[in-house]
């Protein structure tokens, strides 16, 4: 997917997201990227999970709008939060600034959306006091995850877009690297992926999903 052309499309909400015309694929859903974002990972992951400190892991850093999501829940609640987060073909400067979350989302933040970019890569960077982001170039098919976490982001594209990153293997190794009580949301409701997971090891459960989409998944790791 590396060089594919990837084209700013306004969703609903008044946020950008990317579409990319030769696999008809959205970075976000056209119905609200922001509002997406905040309903499947913000508040039914992190928010959801709760801790005074939270290791989490993204799967498919993209525009970085999780992240941004993530970092302005730490300033309004003042959880600690490691963010990991995995990405094998990060967007160009230019292509980011395009989108403008930060403007758009939170105004008096709108310089960190862009710090986020600016942090290198494979080095651990404080952000902000209490949020230390590490973007790593990391194919997730081929390497086990180093480290334990508590909340996950699974965002890759759509199984029938990326279909490497569905499958047992993929679901085994995020499970193993899952603490207890650690928690998984994805926006893919599909009954496939869903029994995946679960086989992998998680209890897993339909919620409702954000606008225009009926129900999302989420799974708790249980105890062996």
């Amino acid at each position: 997917m590396k060089s594919f052309k990837r084209e700013p499309e306004l969703t609903a909400d008044g946020t950008y997201t990317l579409y990319i015309p030769e696999i008809d694929e959205h970075y976000h859903s056209v119905n609200g990227a922001g509002i997406e974002a905040s309903h499947v990972y913000i508040r039914e992951a992190l928010q959801h999970r709760g801790a005074e400190r939270v290791e989490v892991l993204e799967v498919g850093f993209g525009t970085g709008l999780n992240a941004f999501l993530t970092l302005l829940e730490h300033i309004r609640s003042g959880c600690e939060i490691r963010y990991t987060t995995l990405e094998l073909y990060p967007l160009p400067m230019e292509q980011i600034r395009q989108l403008n979350y930060g403007a758009t989302l939170a105004p008096e933040h709108a310089e960190l959306y862009i710090a986020l970019h600016e942090a290198p890569w494979d080095v651990p960077t404080e952000i902000v006091p209490g949020f230390v982001l590490e973007k790593k170039i990391f194919d997730l098919t081929k390497d086990e995850l180093p480290e334990t976490y508590d909340v996950v982001y699974y965002d890759a594209f759509a199984p029938d877009k990326q279909p490497e990153m569905w499958n047992e293997e993929i679901y085994r190794k995020i499970s193993q690297a899952m603490n207890p009580d650690a928690v998984l949301t994805t926006y893919c409701a599909k009954g496939v992926v869903r029994r995946g997971f679960q086989e992998a090891g998680l209890r897993m459960e339909r919620i409702p999903g954000p606008p225009g989409k009926r129900e999302m998944i989420r799974g708790t790791k249980i105890l062996s």
